[in-house]
């Protein structure tokens, strides 16, 4: 993207996106399907990432994958039957930040090669 191109508003395509955003968005389907009291938390466009969605399940469980923007991530939701939070108003819930916890120390265990 050249200089004048940013300053007038217009972007170029990604090159690939559409079939990388298929299966963003298949995921996310399939991820909300296997897991239960699934919420979604959406994650605003950045300079460097664009707007991604995170889903969240009952016991902490997490995963992430991009999305075309905050409308397609509500309808998504929407679509899923799931509540959509932003990130930037409400924070992440703190059964994930419990979640990310419990793998640090089941990482840390294997490293040293025990498990109790």
């Amino acid at each position: 993207m050249g200089l004048f191109d940013r300053l007038r508003g217009r972007r170029r395509p990604a090159v690939g996106r559409g079939a990388r955003h298929s299966r963003d968005i298949a995921h996310l389907i399939d991820w909300a399907a296997s897991h239960r009291g699934v919420e979604g938390y959406l994650e605003p466009r950045t300079t460097v990432i664009e707007t991604t969605l995170v889903l969240i399940a009952h016991d902490g469980e997490w995963t992430r994958r991009r999305v075309d923007g905050p409308a397609a991530a509500h309808k998504l939701a929407h679509r899923l039957g799931i509540p959509c939070y932003e990130v930037a108003k409400v924070g992440y819930p703190q059964r994930m930040r419990d979640y990310l916890a419990r793998q640090r120390i089941l990482r840390e265990r294997r490293r040293r090669g025990t498990d109790g």
